[in-house]
């Protein structure tokens, strides 16, 4: 009896994840299943097909060059299929299981978490794990399905879809500015008390646009850093000193004066936030709706 169109896009999609992840453990992990189950499927796959789709070593598995071209004959179509069918139940499908969302933890208290408990309310089905680290771990170690990031992704084989973007802005406390005055002009930075985040490429230096549109890089020096974006936040309210927030994480601190914002005419590089996935092919419907509603709710903002 020859196997059911369904058997076959099932084989396919556990080919499909093992030649993603480079390995049967992860691809199983990633879809949830037994590493035995993905074993098989990609053996009867072969058999079916009479040729070898992986070479498979102790460490990892490798595509051969049948198993490179059936990849990128199927994934597209398969990666359709579970678009148009995920399209289809978005608005009806009830959404149940596990969603574990990782991001840092300023943007975690100043926009996630809220969004989380607004869209659990929606989705009484659905168990959402919040998690908050301004460290970037591994996403399917961590068995991470979706991760907010600002800024700009190094990454390039990240999966990522672009969901906003934020500014970058000079910020002090009233009681610092009455201290040490309020800078005129970006090179004026260099000799204020900077405090800086210390997760950034290069925290200590800056590359500002003038009024006039000239470029400005800025060098300042910094007695108090941190490696976390929220304790920079808490630092500079308590009036430590100045430095660079992204106008999400200011926006409530500024809004209640706790926060100035100085150098209003000088500009720095905005950046973005994206939505970035495990790696694999297919995105669960419940990794989408929340990325849709959370992508609503920053329309929102004031």
């Amino acid at each position: 009896m020859a196997d059911s169109p369904a058997s076959d896009i099932a084989r396919l999609s556990s080919f499909i994840a093992v030649a993603d992840n480079t390995s049967f453990t992860a691809a199983a992990d990633q879809l949830g299943v037994a590493k035995s189950k993905l074993s098989l499927d990609v053996r009867r796959l072969e058999v079916a097909l009479g040729t070898a789709l992986f070479t498979r070593t102790t460490r990892r598995v490798t595509l051969t060059d049948a198993g490179r071209a059936l990849l990128d004959a199927t994934a597209p179509l398969l990666g359709g299929l579970h678009e148009a069918l995920a399209q289809a139940s978005y608005d009806s499908a009830e959404l149940t299981g596990r969603l574990r969302i990782a991001t840092s933890v300023d943007h975690a208290a100043q926009s996630v978490a809220a969004v989380v408990a607004e869209f659990s309310a929606l989705h009484p089905g659905l168990q959402i794990d919040l998690l908050a680290s301004d460290h970037i771990g591994d996403m399917v170690a961590g068995g991470i399905d979706l991760a907010f990031r600002l800024g700009w992704l190094r990454d390039s084989s990240l999966r990522a879809t672009h969901v906003g973007n934020f500014d970058q802005i000079v910020v002090a406390a009233p009681a610092y500015l009455a201290r040490r005055g309020r800078p005129a002009l970006a090179t004026d930075l260099a000799a204020h008390d900077w405090v800086a985040l210390s997760l950034l490429p290069s925290p200590l230096t800056w590359q500002f646009t003038a009024p006039d549109g000239s470029n400005c890089p800025v060098r300042v020096s910094a007695r108090l850093q941190t490696d976390s974006s929220a304790a920079l936040r808490a630092m500079l309210v308590a009036g430590a000193g100045i430095s660079v927030l992204d106008g999400l994480s200011a926006r409530a601190d500024l809004q209640a004066g706790r926060l100035n914002q100085v150098l209003t005419d000088w500009r720095l590089p905005g950046g973005g936030i994206h939505a970035v996935y495990p790696p694999g092919r297919h995105v669960r419907t419940s990794v989408r709706a929340f990325v849709e509603f959370y992508r609503a709710g920053l329309g929102q903002l004031p």
